[in-house]
């Protein structure tokens, strides 16, 4: 299972599921995150956290946590 988290700078990836539950869950998906959409990473901070990607067309930062909650595939 590739996650978000392991994902090369430069990539596009599309979105195969969000794991997690509850609130943190719903924070992804409010943030445009959803199943079938295509992320592309921008940055990733020297130290990891957080990684910054372009998703239906706007910049968004994410922590490591919630980025291995996003499973994805190539493009």
């Amino acid at each position: 299972m590739e996650t978000l988290r392991n994902t090369a700078i430069g990539s596009t990836v599309k979105v195969v599921r969000l794991h997690g539950e509850g609130a943190v869950k719903r924070r992804i998906m409010d943030m445009g995150i959803t199943k079938g959409v295509e992320i592309f990473v921008r940055k990733v901070a020297p130290l990891g956290d957080p990684i910054e990607v372009t998703v239906r067309g706007y910049e968004l930062s994410l922590r490591k946590a919630d980025a291995e909650m996003i499973e994805v595939t190539a493009k």
